[in-house]
């Protein structure tokens, strides 16, 4: 009979000054050896329940804790958080901030000192996990000069080295890039072959969870269902109900009456052929006409941002842009996508004068940006950074929202219109007399880009609109941002999240090593499966998929309007 490694019942816990429970009568056992993954949308409990595992509820973060949680025979109500710690590995969501020593090989050697593992045990730990996990020729360098791929793995190494029994990480790829995730998954993958390591992962991402045991899903606290990963892989309905992302090859075969949904890009391709389908030759190219008519309007206009030859070394002798010539138009809507560290974010920052260039040109409205000043440039390119809580510094909505217009010295009764305008654009009616920090991270993104939008920008620039947002809030802000667009927007996004490129975006370009690797319609750019790899992206499950068909399609709702022989 297999053991249980953990054994949760009736577990309830509330935070101290909450009205709500966060987790409630949640009963789930693993047994050893087992990975499980754990999904929900943002506030369904999932970072609480995982820290509940290794002791920090109830010892740490104080609360209302009712039930019991027993790892590897411990109770945690009985052991405090160094005890667990013997058996519980826990990688935050933000990894970042569990590294703090000054090289790679210190950071690994931290946690066996503080055990008092002798030295030459910690030397061979060392040695072992930095080898596990790819870090070997790094052992010397700061954490701080790494990648996010790379600190992810330093970060697991680090809790290897303590030989943990559970090892629980929390969202282990929110923000790496494509390649780097499945980096991280390989790690994951080997991991699980342990018959003395039980995994507990939270995960948003749908297309990295096929290969765990089981899939337990959250939303409000409650536990909605448990069960082999395949089985709850086709349950599109449900995740759909959930605000979870369903696979989008499961989606399409759905939506086809299929009684067994195949789940990845080759068992579909088998399912396909076995049904008999074919692909209309000519509404294919309806599809495509229509795309570049679209392609045509955009690009007879003038560009308002023209780059030729562009570069930009830091300070530090990096040469993050090396020759990047490009042009962007008005009313596009355009995706930057690349690896972490290929020089994205520094292209971007040189659009509103955030940066300027060392070397080459870079003009807006024709203009260069060094004679315009970044005063003058906020005016017509708006940037919202990344993490909404880099940019909000006001106490209520309304101050945030009508700081930029006050400081163009427009009349009040313009400010006032202005706000109204830009709350209503991103749907916070009502929220002026609120703190900005009382809202959720999506809320917080939104009271952003009402900010940059208060200023009338003809360009606006998102970095990573999506990151730390679950699938409902991903595709509420992009909605947001395509009806921005629709009104005369330019866009500008930066993202890691290829569905998003597939759905959103009318022209892409793949940065490498700073300079542009790829560039074209989304359909153009992810076609070429081959050269993305080379910059550490992949498209989606479903548009793999459709590559293999000969025809490459961004969603289900093409293939099925192109299909002959089938009927939807």
């Amino acid at each position: 009979m297999t053991e249980s490694a953990i054994a949760i019942a009736g577990l309830t816990y509330r935070y101290r000054g909450t009205k709500r429970n966060a987790i409630e009568a949640i009963d789930l056992e693993l047994q050893k050896g087992e990975f499980l993954v754990l999904m929900g949308p943002s506030e369904a409990g999932k970072s609480t329940l995982a820290t509940c595992i290794n002791g920090l509820i109830p010892h740490f973060h104080k609360g209302k804790l009712t039930g019991d949680v027993v790892v590897c025979d411990k109770n945690t109500r009985e052991h405090t958080v160094s005890q667990m710690a013997e058996d519980v590995g826990l990688v935050f969501q933000d990894f970042e901030a569990q590294l703090f020593s000054t090289n790679v090989e210190l950071e690994v050697a931290f946690g066996p000192e503080n055990f008092a593992v002798p030295r030459d045990d910690i030397a061979a730990r060392i040695d072992e996990n930095l080898t596990y996990v790819g870090l070997t020729s790094f052992r010397h360098r700061p954490p701080a000069t790494l990648s996010g791929g790379q600190k992810q793995k330093l970060a697991i190494a680090s809790v290897l080295a303590l030989q943990p029994k559970v090892l629980v990480m929390d969202e282990p790829t929110t923000d790496l890039d494509p390649i780097s995730k499945m980096g991280i998954y390989e790690i994951t993958g080997r991991l699980r072959q342990r018959s003395d390591l039980t995994l507990l992962v939270v995960e948003h991402d749908t297309e990295e969870v096929l290969e765990a045991n089981r899939i337990a899903l959250l939303k409000d606290g409650h536990l909605i269902k448990v069960g082999p990963a395949r089985e709850v892989l086709q349950e599109v309905d449900l995740f759909e109900s959930l605000g979870l992302m369903p696979l989008g090859i499961a989606r399409f075969f759905k939506a086809m009456g299929a009684e067994t949904l195949p789940l990845t890009p080759e068992e579909a391709v088998a399912a396909y052929q076995s049904a008999g389908w074919s692909i209309s030759g000519e509404r294919y190219e309806a599809i495509l006409e229509r795309e570049r008519q679209l392609e045509r309007d955009v690009s007879a206009r003038e560009p308002l941002i023209h780059c030729r030859d562009l570069e930009f070394s830091y300070p530090s002798g990096v040469k993050a842009l090396d020759g990047i010539t490009l042009d962007i138009f008005k009313g596009d809507i355009v995706a930057i996508v690349g690896q972490n560290g290929s020089g994205k974010t520094t292209l971007a920052k040189q659009f509103n004068g955030l940066l300027l260039p060392t070397g080459g040109e870079i003009t807006v409205h024709g203009k260069t940006t060094r004679e315009q000043g970044i005063f003058k440039l906020g005016q017509s390119v708006g940037y919202v950074f990344q993490n909404p809580d880099h940019q909000i510094f006001s106490e209520t909505v309304f101050d945030e929202v009508s700081f930029g217009p006050r400081l163009r010295g427009l009349p009040e009764p313009d400010v006032q219109a202005r706000v109204s305008e830009a709350l209503a654009a991103v749907g916070l009616e009502g929220t002026e007399q609120e703190d900005p920090f009382s809202l959720t991270k999506s809320g917080r993104q939104r009271v952003a880009v009402a900010a940059v939008l208060a200023v009338k920008p003809d360009v606006l620039i998102l970095d990573e609109p999506t990151t730390g947002l679950d699938y409902g809030e991903q595709r509420s802000m992009m909605e947001m941002v395509r009806q921005l667009n629709e009104s005369g927007s330019t866009i500008i996004f930066i993202t890691h999240h290829m569905w998003v490129v597939a759905e959103y975006a009318r022209k892409v370009f793949v940065i490498k090593d700073g300079r542009v690797l790829l560039e074209g319609t989304a359909r153009e750019v992810f076609a070429h499966e081959q050269e993305l790899s080379a910059a550490s992206l992949r498209p989606p499950h479903f548009i793999q998929f459709t590559n293999r068909l000969g025809k490459t399609m961004l969603q289900p709702a093409e293939l099925i309007e192109c299909l002959e022989g089938a009927t939807a």
